[in-house]
């Protein structure tokens, strides 16, 4: 689980530029690609991603 994945919607105003809302995006952008796991961003309060491992058939 991640939590804080929204940043208060900093993570999608491409005028913010700061250390921590890059590397937010960094992770967000990791993880949805990763087809290692499979996993489901909720939008409550600042946002929590929560990610399972795929089994080994499942990534075949």
């Amino acid at each position: 689980m991640l939590d804080n994945v929204l940043w208060g919607g900093s993570v999608i105003d491409s005028n913010r530029q700061e250390d921590d809302v890059r590397a937010i995006r960094a992770i967000n952008r990791h993880v949805a690609t990763d087809t290692r796991v499979e996993a489901v961003m909720l939008p409550v309060s600042d946002g929590i991603t929560i990610a399972r491992r795929r089994s080994i058939d499942e990534v075949a």
